[in-house]
């Protein structure tokens, strides 16, 4: 398998089409609920520098951070991509941001190019144009975004539900168990995250990132990677491990 080495992940806009897709076609609070990942870049100057990755990978990945403003995408991505927590007041993304991180699947190299999108309604003709690219979305708040998720996002997204800021358990609009409930009526996977303490922000990435790399790499006689399966496993063996 031949090795491409990680562009440097840039902050300036761009056509949707210089962008890596991260759907699946990578082949060959408030506690809030946060979905997938857009395109491509604005920079604010209040947020660490978008970080350039020099690594080399074997396939990679475009998945969009979908969700309304204030949700925490962008602290979502700090924390996977840097492992730090944006603290303190946070202005709110314009247009649209992304990270690189490569992540060791199974033994293959697979880059996630991340994009931040913005939440605000004035900038949601701007994040449109970024859905047909993407392999992967990860959602904060499914019913405001499912609609356009799909009219303009590729048929077989993988596509994945956060009930984020679970920390403030104090100042909840979303309730866990709400939360679960919109993901089966949906039929996709559900996770309670927390930017500020870590909680299952590795496992959120990394579970897209597996079901990506199977639906791209899998042998004719291999057995169907379960997402649905993987993260409930997961998030139980963490439980144990915590209590």
């Amino acid at each position: 398998m031949s090795r491409k080495k990680a562009s440097k992940g840039k902050g300036s806009s761009g056509s949707p089409s210089a962008a890596t897709p991260a759907k699946e076609s990578g082949r060959s609070t408030r506690s809030s609920l946060v979905p997938g990942v857009q395109a491509n870049g604005v920079v604010h100057p209040s947020r660490p520098p978008v970080s350039s990755s020099s690594e080399f990978y074997d396939i990679a990945f475009k998945v969009m951070l979908v969700g309304d403003s204030g949700v925490g995408k962008t602290c979502l991505l700090v924390r996977f991509k840097d492992g730090a927590f944006l603290a303190g007041s946070f202005i709110s993304t314009v247009g649209i941001d992304f990270r690189n991180k490569v992540l060791n699947v199974d033994g293959v190299k697979v880059k996630l190019q991340i994009w931040d999108t913005a939440g605000q309604e004035r900038f949601r003709s701007v994040t449109h144009a970024y859905y047909r690219d993407a392999h992967g979305e990860i959602l904060t708040h499914i019913c405001a975004w499912l609609s356009e998720i799909h009219e303009y996002a590729q048929q077989d997204v993988v596509l994945m539900l956060l009930g984020n800021k679970a920390d403030a358990s104090h100042d909840r609009s979303v309730r866990r168990e709400e939360g679960e409930r919109l993901a089966k009526e949906f039929g996709v996977p559900f996770m309670e995250t927390s930017a500020r303490s870590g909680l299952n922000v590795e496992l959120a990435f990394t579970a897209i990132a597996k079901e990506l790399k199977h639906r791209s790499m899998k042998e004719p006689d291999e057995p169907k990677f379960k997402l649905h399966e993987y993260v409930n496993k997961e998030m139980k063996t963490a439980g144990c491990c915590r209590s």
